[in-house]
């Protein structure tokens, strides 16, 4: 007699929930456009975004599949002296499609120019919509991002 109460009450509503929630979430999942993101990146998210403190040098708003797509970045708060500086360029669907890190990289002059010792450069060979968003990650401070839209023609 009470197991089969356990079984009404515990039991019982735990299977239908399941089973509820799958026949829910395999039909969403079935109409065109729709996809399931178990983990979202935000391009916001646990950065202060600040465009005055960072900002993309020698990016333009169009390129030809053929032009290189070659930027550095300046970082205009001097409290900024080390960092690792990540550059990640995602497509119309927001699905990365390049990154690049630059680690360890410490300012050696007042002009703040990042990367060090080192460029970004890259090439799209498909036509769109691309968003570029530099991220500078440091130790002590609160990270500092930015971002800007260009398209491949």
């Amino acid at each position: 007699m009470v197991s089969s109460k356990i079984l009404i009450v515990f039991i019982l509503p735990v299977l239908f929930s399941l089973i509820f929630g799958f026949m829910v979430l395999s039909a969403i999942l079935q109409q065109p456009d729709r996809e399931l993101n178990m983990w979202p990146m935000s391009h916001s998210e646990g950065f202060s975004s600040n465009p005055s403190q960072i900002t993309i040098i020698g990016l333009s708003q169009y390129y030809s599949i053929t032009e290189e797509i070659e930027i550095q970045v300046k970082i205009d708060n001097s409290s900024y002296t080390c960092g690792d500086l990540y550059v990640t360029i995602y497509s119309e669907k927001h699905d990365p499609i390049i990154q690049s890190g630059f680690f360890e990289q410490c300012f050696e002059n007042e002009y703040n120019l990042l990367p060090i010792n080192d460029r970004f450069f890259t090439s799209i060979d498909d036509p769109g919509s691309y968003t570029i968003v530099i991220e500078l990650i440091s130790k002590n401070l609160p990270n500092i991002t930015t971002k800007g839209i260009f398209t491949v023609k």
